[in-house]
């Protein structure tokens, strides 16, 4: 039986770094998909690859496996497993949640290794 269910978003993303002060750009929050994380020195952003944004930093051609939810967020370890088995296929990971669920992202190039790697571990992939 399989573990959890994830599923590969179709688009393509990118990861900006920018100052704190930055303004988030209008065609981010337009958008129907991006992840907005804020501290008290760096803001970062993940879009889709067709937003232009300027950055102090881009980090381009991420792929999204979404962790199929909702997740209750009294659930213990599934991010920890998820990542364990990414980390032992030697393959970086950029995570980021909602309240329903986990969003990992792999470069596009080790995308079919993640998913082998996953599907040997027991989870669902959906392409």
């Amino acid at each position: 039986m399989a573990k959890q269910t994830l599923s590969v978003l179709d688009s393509t993303f990118t990861i900006h770094s920018l100052s704190e002060e930055k303004a988030i750009p209008a065609a981010v929050l337009c958008s129907d998909f991006y992840f907005i994380g804020k501290t008290h020195d760096e803001l970062s952003l993940v879009v889709k690859e067709d937003i232009v944004i300027e950055a102090i930093e881009s980090d381009y051609d991420w792929r999204v496996l979404e962790v199929l939810g909702p997740l209750n967020l009294s659930m213990v370890g599934i991010m920890a497993d998820i990542s364990a088995v990414l980390a032992a296929a030697k393959i970086s990971i950029f995570v980021v949640s909602t309240f329903e669920t986990d969003y990992f992202l792999v470069k596009s190039e080790t995308l079919s290794k993640a998913v082998a790697a996953l599907k040997k571990a027991r989870y669902d992939v959906i392409q």
